[in-house]
């Protein structure tokens, strides 16, 4: 954690859990989820609820929600922040959204009503099949007529990379608190446009210099994660676009000394991109995810994950 560091990255799995899934901070997200609920489902009171799912089966595969909530008229919400693109993101969300609607099974009589589920992104990451400028999306279940068929089942996801505005483009509450989201880590000071009570008390939140020594530990742990995950990103997001300049070169070069060049930029990058990806992987072990996100985030195989993991038993 750098010294200069005063408030948390709330992209992080501490930094997150701590602003938005404590007792003593649940006004804040009541706030920040009001700001993205229509009108008719805005929040009172909120309530946290267990965050991990069993299927129904012995065998059948659990859900581990970031944040679970309900509120006082049985609504439920699922509050999700995803630090990098994963395969079947989208599908992940739908998978989740299943939790919910089968716990609301009721033994005997049952007319299958159903309370209304929110499924919620926090993205610090861009789909890649995303062709709106929009960095908010809301999606609910439509007919071929692209009318809305079912009311109840809604997923929003929030693009962050999307959000460009600066402080004086912000218009709304909702603007600010997604800035906070993307700027927290990088702000000195609460800034006076962030006048609104909730604001104050979310600096206070995030103040590092505030923690215990465990909870500064974990914090420091959960952020070496973030960057291990984010170098891995960027770098493979870099040697893409290398790649395809130096296959560029390679084809429309015949001389060796490009070819050669060419060749040694690629391996370096592979090579640093493996490196990349045992470090998330040894962090991540360490911080207690699943090998099977892992393979997910990295792109490698299970078996790989496995390996790296007796070899630093070793």
């Amino acid at each position: 954690m750098l010294a200069k560091d005063k408030y948390i990255n709330p992209l992080t799995d501490f930094g997150f859990k701590k602003l938005f899934g404590t007792e003593p901070n649940k006004d804040l997200l009541i706030d920040f989820l009001n700001q993205l609920l229509p009108k008719n489902n805005r929040v009172k009171k909120l309530k946290y609820t267990q965050n991990e799912h069993l299927g129904n089966g012995s065998l059948d595969r659990k859900a581990i929600f970031d944040l679970y909530c309900e509120n006082e008229k049985g609504e439920k919400f699922i509050v999700e922040m995803q630090k990098a693109k994963q395969n079947y993101f989208k599908d992940r969300s739908v998978y989740y959204s299943s939790f919910p609607i089968r716990e609301q099974a009721k033994r005997g009589e049952w007319n299958y009503q159903l309370s209304d589920i929110f499924t919620i992104g926090v993205l610090d990451f861009i789909f890649d099949d995303s062709q709106s400028k929009n960095f908010i999306s809301t999606v609910k279940l439509k007919d071929q007529d692209c009318k809305v068929f079912y009311e109840k089942l809604t997923f929003i996801y929030l693009e962050l990379p999307k959000f460009k505005k600066e402080e004086s483009q912000l218009k709304s509450k909702f603007d600010k608190w997604i800035f906070v989201l993307k700027h927290l880590a990088n702000l000195q000071d609460r800034p006076a446009f962030l006048k609104e009570k909730v604001f104050k008390k979310l600096f206070e939140s995030a103040e590092i210099a505030k923690f215990n020594p465990q909870e500064q530990q974990q914090y420091e742990q959960s952020l070496k994660y973030y960057r291990d995950i984010k170098n891995v990103t960027d770098t493979a997001k870099e040697e893409g676009m290398i790649e395809g300049k130096a296959k560029g070169i390679i084809e429309g070069k015949a001389e060796g000394i490009i070819e050669g060049k060419a060749e040694g930029i690629i391996e370096g990058k592979a090579e640093g991109i493996i490196e990349g990806k045992k470090a998330v992987i040894r962090t991540g072990l360490k911080e207690g995810t699943s090998i099977d996100l892992l393979s997910k985030l990295t792109g490698l195989s299970k078996e790989v994950i496995e390996k790296i993991k007796k070899d630093d038993t070793i």
